[in-house]
């Protein structure tokens, strides 16, 4: 499973930092990262990481997003500055990972962060 925190209320130009534990034994994680439905909209991506490393971003976000995995937490960061109105939604966590005792990936969702963003 994986555990979502960090979302909240904060003025157009300020910060916020996500996190998401994966919960339970991993054998391996190949990609943890970060989606977002805004209000009334499909959910989208927003930022990556691979292998603890490699990164991908939304054009949106570049620039002003960082993603970040901290391996021996099994944990993913996303440290969101310059904030936006539009970037309001609810956040999700993801994670492509092989569980412990197991053979093949698996796709796992966190419950969704709430971010707004207000001008």
């Amino acid at each position: 499973q994986l555990q979502a925190s960090g979302g909240g209320l904060v003025q157009a130009g300020g910060s916020l930092t996500l996190s998401c534990a994966v919960s339970g034994s991993v054998d391996r994680i190949n990609v943890m990262g970060w989606y977002r439905q805004p209000p009334g909209k499909q959910r989208e991506l927003v930022a990556t990481i691979s292998n603890g490393e490699r990164t991908n971003y939304a054009g949106s976000v570049k620039g002003r997003f960082t993603i970040s995995g901290d391996n021996a937490k099994n944990t993913v960061y996303l440290q969101m500055n310059s904030l936006k109105p539009e970037d309001t939604a609810v956040y999700y966590c993801y994670a492509n990972l092989i569980p412990a005792r197991s053979t093949y990936y698996v796709n796992y969702w966190g419950q969704g962060t709430l971010v707004t963003v207000f001008s």
